[in-house]
């Protein structure tokens, strides 16, 4: 394979790291936009529902997060980041639980209780009729962890852009007829 100009490698690297720029500043204003969405629907809530009513005496003794991040690492290139609901299972968790095998003919005992049930609603947690409000606070604070996650790939990617970009700056001085 011939080797590209380093210039023209240059030139697409700049344009891409400036499009990333753009991407992540336009994602952190809708970031700022859905928190304070999230925080005016908590305050609409506490309103309607009283300010006794929607507070941290009213969560649960044990909290299970509904949302993992996940990361992998490619070996030339960025880290990246992604979010996996609650209730979702990655590969590494598919496949038999037990190592033995079992024996499938008649029930001689009670079945087990699955060890990880899906994580409840939190919003169970304040009432079976939580104002509107409460769940749109939710779902904005659910958006803002997507673009949050999505920030953290941008800004990865922008930093690997950046240091391939020093590369090829060096790379380029070096090839210059004055270059000592």
């Amino acid at each position: 394979m011939a080797a590209r100009d380093p210039r023209a490698e240059l030139d697409s690297l700049l344009l891409q790291l400036l499009g990333d720029l753009e991407e992540l500043e336009a994602k952190r204003a809708a970031l700022n936009a859905r928190v304070e969405e999230g925080w005016l629907s908590l305050s609409k809530a506490r309103y309607a529902m009283g300010a006794k009513s929607v507070g941290p005496l009213q969560y649960a003794s044990r909290m299970e997060p509904q949302v993992h991040v996940c990361t992998s690492e490619a070996q030339d290139g960025p880290q990246k980041f992604w979010m996996v609901r609650g209730g979702t299972q990655t590969p590494e968790e598919v496949g038999p639980r037990e190592a033995v095998l079992r024996r499938r003919k008649g029930l001689t005992r009670t079945p087990e209780p699955d060890p990880s049930p899906a994580p409840q609603d939190p919003l169970n947690w304040f009432g079976i009729l939580v104002p509107h409000s409460l769940r749109q606070a939710q779902a904005s604070f659910r958006e803002g962890l997507q673009l949050a996650a999505d920030m953290a790939n941008l800004q990865i990617r922008i930093d690997w852009g950046r240091s391939q970009l020093q590369g090829l700056q060096e790379k380029l001085k070096q090839l210059e007829p004055g270059a000592p």
